[in-house]
């Protein structure tokens, strides 16, 4: 048995993961974010800065199309095996100083050298998408019900500014997905800025309520350690402040745009993950299971693995607790018609979107209104638009982005 890629085998079935060190992308694509000061000094250029967001927002779409999509799924007899084995909560645990490596190394580059404000500028989108990464490493690990993983989590997403963002997703995105209860599922006709309005202080608000709740009912304090928003929120404050005092004045702006911008990664995950996609409600008032054809999937290869799988989102919500080795794809599920990264390009250009995604949903959805979670306000000019007969029965007028 090879130890670097060993064969999983139960009873007759024998299983060699061949995406085992593919997985090393999930770290060296967020590691190259931190990689800017190199270039800058190698090249003398402020434009070499750039090289890093052109990696994410150029090669890996283009990879996603020349490699094309990966559909392949582990025998689910060897799955507790792959789930067992160390190698993979390595990657993740490994992921977690490189990202607080490069974050700090590109303050420190833009603290201590005398740069012009489009050289800030770039490292502050550098060190955005790199917090991005960083909410999605939060995502994978805060899943996990081991202290070490949930820990490691907040450290992550501390370094954003969005330690409140295990609870909202964990407690209420999964609870309330693809309905009008949840602030995080986009709706069709909804644009992307619509969508962040609604969608980023919906989701700290809800956290707020749900984890005070929890403390409340087990007689502690709203405002303690216990609460896990203040403990990643001290870690935010303190990195912060101790950069400002550090690094002085140039450090404000330059992390308010990092934390934000990195945040937005979120919000466009968020919005192309559900869009348009409805849960039916029963007649007993809940809301049907969330199954696989409730998000939009994607097996584009290059890009899952820079992102831990994060595009099955399918299987992820039908079954939150798999890891990321182990995630599946099905068939006639609703497919994106690219990664993340290329979707997340479509979805700034509203237009652009609305002409690629509104056809694949009505494909996906049959044309049925009542599978088709609408924007409330246009909803009738919708139907009328595209001739679907009847009306949804789900009437989101009062959605407020707090879950009820």
């Amino acid at each position: 048995m090879s130890v670097l890629n060993p064969v999983f085998s139960h009873e007759d079935v024998q299983y060699r993961d061949g995406k085992r060190h593919a997985w090393v992308v999930s770290l060296l694509v967020p590691a190259s974010l931190g990689a800017g000061p190199f270039l800058y000094q190698a090249t003398g250029s402020v434009w070499s800065l750039w090289i890093p967001v052109l990696l994410v927002y150029g090669m890996i779409p283009l990879l996603d199309l020349v490699l094309g999509e990966d559909r392949n799924n582990p025998p689910e007899t060897i799955v507790p095996q792959l789930d067992a084995d160390p190698y993979y909560r390595w990657v993740t645990y490994a992921l977690v100083p490189t990202l607080w490596l490069a974050f700090l190394g590109n303050a420190y580059f833009v603290g201590t050298y005398d740069l012009p404000w489009t050289a800030v500028l770039m490292m502050a989108f550098n060190t955005a998408i790199l917090v991005g990464f960083a909410i999605n490493l939060g995502h994978e690990l805060g899943h996990k019900k081991s202290k070490l993983e949930r820990g490691l989590a907040t450290l992550a997403l501390s370094m954003g500014g969005y330690g409140h963002f295990a609870i909202d997703h964990n407690r209420g995105h999964h609870r309330h997905v693809a309905t009008p209860e949840d602030c995080a599922s986009s709706r069709m006709g909804e644009n992307l800025y619509g969508f962040a309005v609604r969608e980023l202080p919906g989701a700290f608000i809800r956290a707020w309520r749900l984890e005070s709740g929890r403390l409340q009912r087990h007689d502690e304090s709203t405002w303690s350690f216990g609460n896990e928003i203040v403990r990643a929120g001290a870690i935010t404050v303190a990195v912060s402040v101790g950069l400002i005092v550090a690094f002085g004045p140039i450090m404000v702006p330059y992390l308010l745009f990092a934390y934000f911008v990195g945040a937005f990664h979120l919000t466009m995950a968020n919005y192309i993950e559900h869009y348009g996609l409805l849960r039916l409600k029963l007649p007993t008032g809940r809301y049907e299971r969330c199954r696989p054809e409730h998000s939009w999937n994607s097996n584009h290869t290059c890009s899952n693995w820079a992102l831990f799988h994060l595009q099955r989102h399918s299987d992820h919500h039908a079954n939150p607790g798999r890891r990321y080795q182990s995630l599946r794809t099905f068939d006639q599920l609703p497919s994106l018609p690219s990664g993340y990264f290329g979707m997340f390009l479509v979805a700034l250009i509203p237009p652009l979107w609305f002409r690629v995604m509104d056809p694949r949903l009505l494909d996906h959805t049959q044309r049925d209104p009542q599978r088709i979670h609408f924007h409330p306000k246009r909803r009738q000019a919708l139907c009328e638009r595209y001739q679907l007969e009847g009306t949804p029965d789900v009437e989101p007028a009062h959605v407020t982005g707090v879950a009820a």
